[in-house]
């Protein structure tokens, strides 16, 4: 007897896809790893995984490894969380981001578009990573914080607070950009810089060692490296 089952895409959709059931193919493999369709959402997780009944994981959706999707976190559209990462509370991977590695996502914080999270970074609080960013290493993107259109935060490097690294800019090493500060624009802020205030680095400026930009300074291409 086969079962046709609808699963959710993403929570609260309307239309969602119909799985055929049979009862004698209810699992099936993510490379050489057993799985079986969560029962919140329809996606695959592999058996090694942890999800818990209240996440939610959508049809196309995949869980791997020895990951941890728990609370009421959400792994929609084609996203993947791998590797021991952990998804967790309220926040949101959708889209065709990727989580792996040992990376946490955590609070209401949201990785969307082709973003990836990987090794041992963070993101936490309400902060996005999206497009086709990257947080690496053991960055940390925390508060309200964004990173998006193909910037990197990496190292131990953070980005806190309504801070915004966009547009190919470069956050690394020990640097710290906060409070409302912006860094796009090719801009790379390094070594223990730290960008705070309504500061702006911009162009392709270069911000290094112990600088700090703060107040409503803005840094760009013209003024070259501080």
């Amino acid at each position: 007897m086969t079962q046709t089952i609808t699963y959710a895409r993403w929570p609260g959709d309307p239309q969602g896809i119909e799985h055929v059931s049979h009862p004698d193919t209810t699992t099936s493999g993510i490379g050489h790893l057993t799985s079986h369709r969560h029962p919140n959402g329809g996606g695959w997780v592999s058996d090694t995984t942890t999800v818990s009944t209240t996440a939610f994981v959508g049809c196309n959706a995949m869980v791997t490894g020895t990951a941890t999707v728990t609370g009421f976190a959400t792994v929609c559209d084609n996203a993947m969380v791998t590797g021991t990462a952990t998804v967790t509370d309220n926040a949101t991977v959708c889209d065709n981001a990727m989580v792996s590695d040992t990376a946490t996502v955590t609070d209401n914080a949201t990785v969307t578009d082709n973003a990836t999270v990987s090794d041992f970074a963070a993101v936490r609080g309400t902060a996005a990573v999206s497009d086709t960013a990257t947080v690496t290493d053991n960055a940390t993107v925390t508060g309200n914080a964004c990173v998006r259109n193909n910037a990197w935060v990496r190292g131990d490097a953070t980005v806190t607070d309504n801070a915004c690294v966009r547009n190919n800019a470069r956050v690394s090493d020990y640097a710290r950009v906060s409070d409302y500060a912006r860094v796009s624009d090719y801009a790379t802020v390094s070594g223990d810089a730290t960008v705070s205030d309504t500061a702006t680095v911009t162009g392709f400026a270069a911000v290094r060692g112990t600088a700090a930009v703060s107040g409503t300074a803005t840094v760009s291409a013209r003024g070259g490296a501080v």
